[in-house]
């Protein structure tokens, strides 16, 4: 498995507009064929920090999710400009061998 960890900071007054545009995309990013889980976390303690915890059946599934339409237009061209921060990390699932 392939994990991507992003964390997204909302400039001020933009958290809930950027909340609606990622709840659009969880259904979208779930229905890929590449993506075993895709999960949109906000902060308790700051609504303008969010979590996105997304896990692909391997770097393609990840590169294909970055390479559709929905990606390029809600996350490139809407989200990210409305961003402070955008820090993301990656990482493979340990199983037992």
């Amino acid at each position: 498995m392939f994990v991507v960890a992003a964390q997204y900071y909302a400039k001020e007054g933009k958290a809930e507009e950027i909340a609606a545009i990622l709840e659009t995309m969880i259904p979208i990013s779930r229905s890929e064929s590449g993506c075993a889980l895709y999960t949109v976390n906000r902060s308790v303690d700051d609504p303008r920090k969010f979590l996105l915890y997304e896990q692909y059946h391997d770097r393609s599934g990840y590169e294909a999710h970055m390479a559709t339409d929905a990606f390029k237009e809600n996350i490139l061209g809407r989200v990210v400009p409305m961003l402070e921060s955008r820090v993301r990390d990656f990482y493979e699932v340990l199983e037992p061998a």
